[in-house]
């Protein structure tokens, strides 16, 4: 998956500027809302899924498209915010449903930790 990261960027980069350029999406920070787009993605394919890739991943993404719905006047701060507090809190709640695993990271310390205390 991570040999795809580069092409589907240029691709996205490709596509925003062409509905800046035509006038579909005028005045949209596309550089912003790609990056969070983007960086969601990468979160996903670096590693197999865990909680942290799956919740960072998701909510970046949909920041994303939040950011989108700001910009072009769709939806405002006031409900923008509090939507996507609410859609993390759905995030956490799948999480925990999907009971996907810790990623290593967290293991790793829980172990150096349970190390210490003996």
């Amino acid at each position: 998956m991570k040999r795809f990261a580069v092409p589907i960027l240029v691709i996205a980069l490709g596509v925003a500027w062409l509905l800046n350029v035509q006038n579909i999406l005028p005045r949209v920070n596309w550089i912003w809302t790609i990056g969070l787009g983007v960086s969601g993605a990468v979160i996903l394919v670096i590693d197999k899924i865990n909680k942290f890739n799956f919740l960072v991943g998701v909510f970046l993404m949909i920041s994303s498209v939040f950011s989108i719905f700001r910009q072009t006047g769709k939806i405002n701060p006031n409900v923008e915010v509090p939507t996507l507090f609410i859609i993390l809190g759905v995030l956490m709640l799948i999480v925990q449903l999907l009971n996907l695993q810790n990623p290593s990271w967290i293991i790793d310390d829980k172990k150096t930790n349970d190390e210490n205390k003996t």
